[in-house]
């Protein structure tokens, strides 16, 4: 499978949007089966002439004889998802980052971000840049159809405890910096990050451990430089996200690459 994972090119862009890729369709093609890992991105997708069949923990993608768009919308996930493609087919998938992608739909609550994707023009739009001809066109119309929808919004409260979560500030002191309860913090995170804090938190500190695999000696120094009590803790949460031990983890899964998925 042939997928390339672009960054923004625009700055603007590059501040809320941690990167996109493109699929192309491909009849010749084998079957596509693998697993993705928790994040803290919002995924958007549009899919052309497809039908998504989807069930906890797995989707599959299927070539639809009737001509559509398919947009999906992820926020929260929690373990391993096994993804199925029948066939490549034409996608645009855009990661944005925790809170960005406020700045290009008017919404305030992740509860109805999907719906206002649907009710925008994002379809139509998606389907125009799928049909065009060439990378480059495609990630220009892209990145073209986001600058004209950026909304430059103030989310200071909920982007400081999304920082503080990630500088693995404990939630009591966060509610205390900010003034707030340890209830409010939760409110503020499922709100807009579409889960309570100490699971932002602890996959935060996955996805971190994921980027610094290659550079520590073992998992005991990975544990504690992503402040896990110890490496039982980091083994514990680490099966938790992923169904697999961090040793079979990274022996089977490039973590330098974009996307870190594992083929199966």
């Amino acid at each position: 499978m042939d997928i390339h994972f672009y960054q923004p090119r625009n700055p603007v862009l590059k501040k809320y949007i941690q990167g996109y890729y493109f699929m192309d369709k491909d009849e010749s093609a084998s079957s596509i089966r693998y697993l993705t890992f928790p994040n803290n991105f919002f995924i958007v997708s549009a899919c052309q002439d497809a039908e998504i069949r989807s069930d906890e923990g797995s989707m599959e993608i299927y070539h639809s004889p009737i001509k559509n768009i398919v947009i999906d919308l992820v926020s929260r996930c929690t373990g391993s998802t096994e993804i199925f493609y029948e066939k490549p087919i034409n996608e645009i998938t855009i990661y944005f980052k925790p809170l960005g992608i406020y700045h290009f739909f008017n919404a305030d609550k992740c509860l109805i971000l999907k719906d206002k994707i649907l009710s925008s023009d994002f379809r139509e739009a998606m389907d125009k840049i799928l049909n065009e001809h060439g990378k480059e066109i495609q990630i220009k119309a892209l990145e073209d159809y986001l600058l004209s929808k950026f909304i430059d919004k103030h989310l200071t409260g909920a982007e400081n405890i999304i920082k503080d979560l990630e500088n693995d500030i404990s939630i009591l002191d966060i509610a205390e910096k900010n003034g707030i309860t340890r209830q409010y913090v939760n409110k503020i995170t499922k709100r807009f990050a579409a889960k309570p804090a100490s699971e932002y938190r602890k996959i935060n500190r996955f996805r971190n451990s994921l980027l610094q695999n290659k550079q520590v000696k073992n998992l005991t120094e990975l544990s504690y430089e992503n402040l896990f009590y110890d490496q039982s803790h980091f083994i514990k949460d680490f099966k938790e996200l992923t169904q697999i031990t961090p040793k079979t983890f990274f022996k089977k899964v490039n973590t330098e690459q974009n996307n870190i998925w594992l083929f199966i």
